[in-house]
């Protein structure tokens, strides 16, 4: 059979760092406020002249070196983002230009937070059965553009950056010890929607609006919710969650990641954490923490890895790989 494989992993962070004393000469926090309740220290931030796509370039420009390919060779491009360059065309048509990538199925998935995992099951219906044989799967948020930077409580928490990984098709024997794509899956809940949202759209307000949260019924449902998806990919998948190598968890918050490795029964040595310094970025969060272990060494080949996001919507997700 055909499995989903990642043979390459690249990232990107905008060169501006923004600290938490940064924020705190125009926010009401301070570095000690924040580091208690999320763990974070700092985050990038994209220049006003700098859009996702430009962020979702230079991660597809890595893991494309990484994987050994060349932007020629690819045949579909799939972006997660909840924060596009325009409301049309998608981020995917302009990356693929901007690449110079040939004609190819190229769009973007709205998942929110969980996008990189929803994206992965897309590229996966395609790679697995034969209709891709070099797909490229980014993540690319620039999160600080949502920002009301009069509600403390949310402001801290984001940032911009962008992680992409190239997947092609390699043979499995239908075992746990494959390589690629084992198992995922996906949820969603929309009367969850006024927990965590923008306040404004093309077809509503006409604006492009600000992110809202309802923190503490968020961390509730992450936990729980997260957890439950994260159980039920390892049984599509044919594992128990013991097994797993790496945790790489969608960076929301340092409390929520041990929240979830918690009930889960995951060693904290085992979770991937980044969040401490690169905040929350959204769909790119997932992507970008596997690059960083990646080129540490951490993840090896064969190694096995389980990703998993909960974001707006209410989404939330779970994917098996062996990597």
């Amino acid at each position: 059979m055909l499995r989903s494989a990642i043979i390459g992993v690249g990232g990107f962070l905008p060169e501006t760092v923004q600290t938490n004393e940064d924020l705190a000469k125009f926010v009401d926090t301070s570095d000690a406020w924040i580091q208690e309740r999320t763990g974070i220290r700092k985050r990038h931030r994209a220049r006003d002249d700098q859009p996702v796509s430009d962020l979702a370039l230079e991660a597809s420009k890595r893991a494309l070196a990484a994987a050994g390919r060349t932007a020629d060779q690819l045949d579909l491009i799939v972006v997660a983002t909840t924060t596009p360059d325009m409301t049309f065309p998608s981020t995917a048509s302009i990356l693929q230009r901007k690449l110079g990538a040939p004609v190819l199925t190229a769009f973007d998935v709205q998942a929110v937070c969980s996008g990189f995992v929803y994206a992965m099951s897309v590229a996966d219906g395609f790679v697995a059965r034969g209709l891709s044989q070099c797909a490229l799967v980014v993540g690319a948020e620039a999160m600080t553009r949502l920002m009301d930077y009069t509600d403390r409580g949310t402001c801290v928490l984001f940032g911009d950056g962008a992680g992409a990984v190239v997947v092609e098709p390699v043979e499995g024997q239908g075992t746990t010890a494959d390589r690629g794509l084992l198992g995922f899956s996906l949820r969603s809940d929309g009367t969850k929607q006024d927990l965590l949202y923008v306040d404004g759209g093309p077809s509503t307000t006409g604006t492009v609006g600000k992110l809202r949260m309802v923190g503490n019924h968020v961390f509730k449902h992450a936990v729980v919710n997260i957890s439950e998806a994260v159980v039920s990919a390892a049984k599509v998948a044919g594992v128990e969650v013991s097994e797993v190598d790496w945790f790489i968890p969608h960076q929301a918050n340092q409390r929520i990641l041990k929240g979830v490795a918690d009930r889960l029964g995951i060693d904290e040595a085992k979770v991937i954490s980044t969040v401490a310094d690169h905040a929350n970025t959204s769909a790119a969060s997932i992507p970008l923490a596997m690059d960083v272990a990646v080129r540490d060494g951490r993840i090896k080949p064969g190694d096995l890895l389980l990703m998993e996001a909960m974001g707006g919507g209410l989404t939330w997700g779970a994917c098996v790989v062996r990597y």
